[in-house]
């Protein structure tokens, strides 16, 4: 299980690397392994099987509705801006633009825009 655990935050580290998100800090969020922005939770690894994403809830319902294979919620997400995402089922270009998504949900505005200004290769 903790390889698994390990193995999901290893690609989400990847993603959001090849992503080219900028100030992303490695740590915790209660207690599983996370990514961080300006202190603020982006994206962490749940358990073996789940991965939660930062989100609007306007974009949550879309995606609820858009993929259940890949997207759900519990109880414990019901109007909060986080989703649950199956690890297994996402693709990374799917979970790459996922990390984005969620990076610039939490980014500080001054990041973000160093991020949306930047020139693209």
């Amino acid at each position: 299980m903790a390889d698994t655990v390990a193995a999901i935050f290893e690609r989400l580290k990847r993603l959001a690397a090849e992503a080219g998100l900028l100030d992303v800090e490695e740590s915790t969020s209660y207690g599983n392994p996370a990514l961080k922005v300006g202190g603020k939770s982006f994206a962490a690894v749940k358990n073996a099987e789940t991965i939660v994403i930062s989100i609007s809830l306007d974009d949550k319902d879309h995606l609820l509705e858009m993929a259940p294979d890949i997207y759900f919620q519990t109880d414990h997400y019901v109007g909060w801006p986080h989703l649950p995402v199956r690890a297994t089922m996402i693709s990374d270009e799917e979970l790459r633009l996922r990390l984005t998504g969620a990076w610039l949900f939490r980014a500080p505005r001054k990041v973000a825009e160093r991020f949306e200004h930047r020139p693209r290769s």
